[in-house]
């Protein structure tokens, strides 16, 4: 039987209203990113990868450069992907101060030792947020005491950071980690080693990542 005009649109209304109060997943953040976001994705390959993910199964979906991705693990607020055999991605979804939703995408290259770059996108990746949603650390906020002390020769001898980052949806923490012995000789890293935090803690507080 077909509605009626007015019942359809009612109908259809409803239908809208539920649309726009639905949570917003990673999942559906993934599906519907710019080509920009995941250049070497189209949409099939995503939705296969999906599909295989969901299904158990561990096949991979073949990308723009002809290598293999597939999703790792995937919540509904985090998506975790391996786009080649030398880089990772993370989606995830941020809770924003409003009780909207932001997503924030880390892009892991794995050479010459992990290093990752971040962005913080509107939900519906129309606004590009990083820049007021984070500071990257610089060579100085990397510092130990003793490396606040002995800075000059740190500075001379490191000529470049390599930081991974990791964001944990359920805690709220990024973690940058750094990576910057793995490609510094031995000898050197030895001389610096005092002088470099390990990791940066960030927590975010619905507008902002902050230390």
């Amino acid at each position: 039987m077909k509605l009626t005009k007015p019942i359809a649109l009612a109908a259809a209304l409803v239908l809208g209203t539920s649309a726009c109060f639905a949570r917003l997943t990673a999942r559906q953040a993934f599906t519907e990113a710019p080509q920009s976001v995941f250049p070497l994705l189209n949409l099939d390959a995503r939705l296969d990868m999906i599909d295989y993910f969901e299904s158990g199964m561990a096949n991979t979906s073949k990308n723009a450069m002809e290598g293999q991705s597939r999703i790792t693990a995937m919540t509904p607020d985090k998506v975790s992907i391996s786009m080649s055999e030398a880089s990772d991605y993370e989606l995830c979804l941020l809770p924003t101060a409003d009780g909207d939703t932001a997503i924030v995408v880390i892009a892991t290259v794995a050479t010459p030792a992990p290093d990752s770059r971040m962005s913080v996108y509107s939900k519906d990746w129309g606004k590009n947020l990083t820049s007021g949603a984070f500071s990257k650390p610089v060579l100085s906020d990397w510092l130990s005491e003793e490396g606040k002390e002995r800075a000059a020769e740190v500075e001379g001898l490191v000529p470049f950071l390599l930081i991974s980052y990791s964001y944990d949806p359920a805690s709220g923490v990024l973690t940058l980690t750094n990576n910057t012995g793995r490609f510094l000789s031995s000898d050197i890293y030895e001389i610096v080693k005092p002088c470099l935090k390990g990791s940066i803690t960030y927590k975010w507080n619905g507008k902002q990542f902050v230390p």
